[in-house]
């Protein structure tokens, strides 16, 4: 029996267009760059940016009619956060990046120089935050200032300026398990109320 060796194809230049300005994307979000920096993802967080990069990008390419929209996108954003972070947002600001990564879906899609250009503004924004700590307090307000190391404060009106609302979940106590008087370990689902 005789294998042949195919080379694989390379994706389609939309594809990494779209790849590049996701990956971008997530590193200017305060939220992920917070859990990433203080590692609230165990110590492969940067690596688990780079996955929740390819599980949108598989999203998009697996799901072309209709394409994913900003719900569902802010959906897998939260549900990343919350399983693999341990952090809930409390602010809009995954449903602004569903918003800009929708965007970018559709401007990789269209192609032609203005979606390189815009592609690289957003590799250049990312780049330009590698190395500053972005400082947030558990459980801020939206009107919270913060400052990132160079002292200068963020300003609003783009996606690295905002205060995230978190609640890193990691320090938490967990309740006692309740178990009743057979023995058994009453089972609780996550967040909501069994009576």
């Amino acid at each position: 029996m005789s294998t042949s060796t195919t080379t694989p194809q390379p994706p389609p230049p939309a594809s990494v267009l779209f790849a590049r300005g996701v990956i971008a994307q997530l590193a200017t979000w305060p939220a992920l760059r917070i859990a990433v920096d203080q590692s609230w993802g165990g110590p492969n967080s940067a690596e688990k940016r780079t996955w929740l990069a390819s599980v949108l990008l598989d999203d998009f390419e697996e799901q072309t009619n209709p394409p994913p929209d900003v719900d569902y996108v802010e959906d897998r954003l939260l549900q990343v956060l919350e399983d693999e972070f341990e952090t809930v947002l409390e602010d809009d600001s995954a449903r602004e990046i569903a918003q800009e990564i929708v965007k970018l879906w559709q401007i990789s899609q269209a192609g032609g120089p203005q979606a390189v250009e815009i592609v690289k503004g957003l590799e250049e924004k990312a780049d330009k935050l590698k190395g500053k700590k972005v400082q947030a307090e558990e459980g801020a307000t939206n009107d919270s200032d913060w400052e990132d190391e160079s002292g200068s404060e963020s300003e609003g009106g783009d996606n690295t300026g905002e205060a995230p609302a978190l609640l890193d979940h990691s320090q938490r106590s967990k309740p006692e398990p309740e178990v009743d008087e057979d023995g058994f370990t009453a089972v609780k689902g996550k967040g909501k109320s069994h009576r």
